[in-house]
């Protein structure tokens, strides 16, 4: 790969965005009790805080995708980042729940950096090597998936609105950093249209969806992430219902399996993808996947879940090769064209699924069948497997007209 500078501020960037979501959950009840005085108002709070973000990033990206390939990719990441650091020193200040849902909303219609680093990504690498460094990028995601809470807990511990005036820093410095050192990928196309059938959210996801291999892959990716943030949601739940893990033992197999994912998708994906093709390796990836998912559901001992960890790690080589077929089946004008699209989708599942995933879960607790939810993770998973194997290898197309 060339522009390794680049590359770095790019995972520098995902490392930072993952960072932040993560600092607030070890805070956010405290934080939230604070500013509104009462504990269970602190949670609805929480809640509509949560799900404003990923509304707004659905309404959003399609634009923020469009805009990156009409004036270019780096002005729109490093305004997306700006964006970031503003709303984390918004957290650190707000007095009222208000001030908090407004910067945040703000915050998740600013949130352009999957789109951007995935359409960067793609602009910079060679396909052959493209899985790698979307694997990179996983193991960003990791690692700001394990520092987050870490940094937030400890920093909390202190005072709870220090791990936001600490992630506002980072977001600002690795703004003023990329100022300096990010290169423009690909100059933007001023003849690429601004119209509201191109930028509505239903319109571009629309758009995308009609064409053969790209709508393919898209609801491939979209089952991909509704059994990905089913598990997310819902793991800790089962885990403590099921074999009575307190929140030690939770944190501590959680940072393990992210820690293992980050160093595989590091070191191995790239290798493993080179050597079995994107298609391939994405399929490998959702049956493993599936696997992992239908094991916790029967899970009947701790030591199964360990194993089925395992699994669930190398079922990580499917989303990097997922993305890089996508991303090699989309022309290089209409790179974040696409990428928004397809983060407008994964936004919209971030905003539904927590809801209901949370909800048949309580539902099949009450019910004496926990694992039930992972059942259906895991028909999404395989559902996802069967699309992506049934798909055709595409050449990049022509860009469609506005």
């Amino acid at each position: 790969m060339r522009r390794a500078p680049a590359l770095s501020f790019l995972l520098v960037t995902v490392f930072i965005d993952m960072l932040g979501l993560g600092l607030i959950v070890p805070i956010a009840p405290a934080l939230l009790t604070g500013v509104t005085g009462d504990p269970a108002a602190g949670a609805r709070w929480s809640g509509v805080i949560g799900s404003s973000y990923g509304l707004l990033q659905f309404l959003a990206s399609p634009l923020l995708g469009r805009l990156c390939d009409r004036y270019g990719r780096r002005p729109v990441l490093l305004a997306s980042l700006a964006c970031l650091g503003v709303d984390y020193l918004a957290h650190a200040v707000s007095p009222t729940a208000w001030l908090l849902l407004l910067f945040h909303a703000v915050a998740g219609a600013c949130a352009g950096t999957n789109t951007v680093v995935n359409a960067y990504i793609a602009d910079v690498t060679p396909p052959q090597r493209r899985a790698r460094a979307y694997g990179l990028v996983g193991t960003a995601f990791g690692l700001g998936f394990v520092a987050g809470p870490t940094i937030g807990g400890l920093l909390g511990a202190v005072d709870v609105r220090l791990p936001f005036h600490a992630a506002a820093a980072l977001a600002l410095a690795n703004v003023a950093y990329g100022a300096l050192i990010l290169p423009e990928s690909r100059p933007g196309d001023r003849r690429t249209p601004l119209t509201l059938r191109t930028v509505n959210p239903v319109g571009a996801i629309a758009a995308v969806l009609r064409r053969p291999v790209l709508g393919r892959l898209t609801y491939a990716r979209a089952l991909a992430d509704v059994a990905r943030m089913t598990s997310q949601v819902c793991w800790t739940f089962f885990v403590t219902a099921r074999f009575g893990w307190g929140t030690a033992q939770v944190g501590v197999v959680m940072a393990a399996g992210a820690l293992a994912g980050a160093a595989f998708q590091a070191r191995l994906v790239g290798p493993l993808a080179r050597r079995l093709g994107d298609k391939r390796a994405a399929v490998l990836g959702g049956l493993l996947a599936a696997v992992s998912f239908a094991g916790t559901a029967a899970a009947a001992a701790p030591w199964v879940l360990y194993a089925l960890q395992a699994v669930g790690v190398l079922a990580s080589v499917g989303g990097a090769a997922a993305q890089s077929w996508l991303s090699g089946a989309t022309g290089d004008d209409e790179q974040g064209t696409v990428q928004g699209a397809v983060t407008g989708i994964g936004a919209l599942a971030e905003t539904a699924v927590p809801v209901v995933a949370t909800a048949v879960f309580a539902w099949s607790l009450a019910h004496g069948s926990p694992g039930l939810v992972f059942l259906g993770a895991a028909a999404c998973a395989a559902a996802s497997t069967v699309l992506l194997a049934t798909t055709p290898p595409a050449t990049p197309p022509a860009a469609p007209g506005p």
